[in-house]
């Protein structure tokens, strides 16, 4: 390891905040320094509860995250938020949306803030999120907060990767609740109407609670149905608190460390997998595919 690799990831444990940001640049970017960052990140990771945040575009998943930040920093815990931004398709560039709208967490020495890239991927996360999770635990975060992309149904990573998934939606939501049940119903540990004080939250939330009534509890965990108005922090306390009893529940039945388990057994067998497909399709195979396909073309084969 490079003594200026070692020198980073020492003033990383010391709490520096621009190294940090620096090991995390190295990490988003795939460098060469990835994997020795990324190994000394999870031998060092395993203390943070983290939190993932999902839901339409526009029910206000940045306002809630901002709120939850201030809400868990009243309780004296060092937080970390990942907001997960499109990426521009021409640069890879993010938008950092998130980090303009969270401005008054992000002043906090004891909060920080990073926006990811999406790059391309469709699951609702960016690409390298869990090993920036890793890294954000190891720097002494207790809780982290994870932002989904909004995409819709497709942002099922999310519950993958966190251990408790908040699904957020607005009193809008509510002709959308039986086309939502292949994909965000599934996922949730805990429902929430954010706008609340607008017109059809009360019916909304009916809806949701007989929803999941008839579902019945999944593993012991019947998912709470929550209201909220985020802008002006209405509900945001109560839901820190309904996070903490499944943080509790999870603890109490030992399935906190069986979600640990299980996601590293997916990481472990994704990076097995990304290591194969590296190793089979080198220069040569790649030449094979395209003499292939031209030959499929011409009907020869």
């Amino acid at each position: 390891m490079r003594p200026a690799l070692v020198e980073l990831l020492v003033a990383c444990a010391a709490g520096d905040r621009r190294a940090l940001a620096r090991l995390i640049s190295l990490v988003e970017d795939e460098s060469e320094a990835a994997p020795a960052i990324e190994d000394w990140a999870l031998a060092r990771s395993g203390g943070a509860f983290r939190i993932g945040v999902t839901g339409p575009p526009g029910a206000g998943k940045s306002s809630l995250l901002d709120g939850l930040l201030r809400a868990y920093r009243a309780r004296g815990l060092r937080l970390a938020a990942l907001a997960v931004d499109p990426s521009s398709a021409f640069t890879g560039g993010a938008l950092l949306g998130d980090r303009i709208r969270m401005h008054e967490a992000a002043r906090d020495p004891e909060i920080f803030i990073r926006s990811l890239g999406s790059r391309g991927s469709l699951g609702g996360l960016a690409r390298q999120t869990e090993a920036v999770a890793d890294l954000l635990d190891a720097a002494g975060a207790e809780r982290i907060l994870i932002e989904t992309l909004g995409v819709g149904q497709s942002e099922l990573d999310i519950a993958l990767n966190c251990f408790t998934t908040v699904v957020l939606l607005t009193p809008e939501s509510g002709d959308g609740i039986q086309t939502m049940k292949a994909g965000l119903m599934e996922i949730g540990d805990l429902f929430v109407i954010n706008k609340a004080d607008r017109e059809g939250a009360a019916a909304l939330a009916m809806e949701l609670e007989a929803s999941l009534m008839r579902r019945g509890a999944l593993d012991g965990w019947r998912p709470p149905v929550l209201q909220c108005v985020a802008t002006a922090d209405r509900g945001v306390a109560e839901l820190v608190d309904a996070i903490e009893a499944h943080r509790d529940f999870l603890a109490r039945e030992g399935r906190l460390e069986l979600r640990r388990r299980e996601q590293l057994g997916r990481r472990l067998r994704a990076a097995v997998e990304a290591r194969m497909s590296a190793a089979l399709w080198t220069a040569e195979r790649e030449r094979e595919l395209e003499m292939g396909v031209a030959l499929v073309m011409e009907g020869r084969i």
